[in-house]
């Protein structure tokens, strides 16, 4: 596992409305650029060396994790502005067709985004992402949390929140981080495995967080969503992840999408990009390729 992202390869940033969305390109495989939307700063580090090699990459900011040049505004979290930012940078890349990726809850912004634009998306991809985050799903989470997961790592994800709290106390605005950071019994394969470089010079915009994590991403339609999506989606699932609702969850979704492949990954938890990216890597390049 890598903690920064590769030297070389383009950076810059895009100026909208207010917010400097950076980018990181690099790769140099065939075939459609991937782009992949959240932080430019902490994805790149997620992703395999090898994946590089294969294909080429675009590691995009949204608004939640962009520099903002003016006090923040209710309207700026609109799902329709943060995904019309992607479609800006998009063109200020010159990028014509996309294959597009979220992790975790950018997920739902992979989709919507090919939802509006499905004349520029060739493939969609969701990692580690929940149907959505209601109530309900929530609640089968922490049920399966409490029913399947070993003592050991409960009594570590006991330790990690009685830091949390501490964490919270010292820096209340770096909340989304801090829970990142100790959440990891529940979101890593190794319960033990500690995540913090990889959060290391990243910018969170907590209004913009809590308005797409808190209010958008759980009120959202997924069976709409998915029976509007023209290209193939990939959904890549680890086994042992905690932060999301069980796999089982999805199965009242799948007869909405029009081809929809899900993967399972044994020995991964919250990032299987990550923790098992030649397995992960193989998959992507057969649902990209395909």
């Amino acid at each position: 596992m890598s903690d920064d992202p590769p030297s070389g390869g383009r950076t810059g940033r895009l100026l909208s409305d207010g917010f400097a969305l950076r980018y990181r390109l690099e790769g140099d495989g065939e075939g459609p650029p991937l782009l992949v939307v959240g932080s430019a700063i902490y994805h790149p580090r997620t992703f395999s060396q090898a994946l590089r090699r294969r294909r080429r990459l675009a590691f995009i900011d949204h608004r939640g994790f962009a520099g903002i040049e003016r006090p923040l505004a209710v309207q700026d979290a609109a799902l329709e502005r943060v995904v019309g930012d992607i479609e800006r940078m998009r063109l200020h890349l010159g990028l014509a067709r996309v294959d597009i990726l979220g992790h975790s809850g950018n997920g739902y912004l992979a989709l919507e985004y090919a939802r509006r634009f499905p004349a520029h998306v060739g493939h969609v991809v969701a990692v580690a992402t929940s149907p959505d985050f209601s109530p309900a799903h929530l609640a089968a989470q922490e049920r399966r949390w409490q029913e399947t997961v070993a003592p050991e790592r409960k009594r570590i994800d006991a330790e990690q929140m009685a830091a949390l709290a501490r964490d919270l106390a010292a820096q209340p605005d770096q909340g989304f981080i801090a829970l990142c950071i100790r959440m990891r019994a529940r979101s890593w394969f190794d319960p033990r495995y500690d995540p913090a470089p990889l959060w290391r010079g990243v910018r969170v915009n907590m209004p913009v967080i809590d308005r797409l994590w808190g209010e958008t991403f759980r009120d959202l339609d997924m069976h709409a969503l998915l029976r509007e999506v023209r290209a193939p989606i990939l959904l890549a699932l680890g086994r042992c992840d905690y932060l999301s609702a069980p796999a089982s969850a999805w199965d009242a979704y799948r007869a909405d999408a029009r081809r929809l492949t899900v993967r399972h990954f044994e020995r991964s938890a919250h990032s299987p990009q990550m923790e098992e990216p030649a397995l992960f890597d193989q998959a992507l390049l057969e649902h990209l390729q395909g």
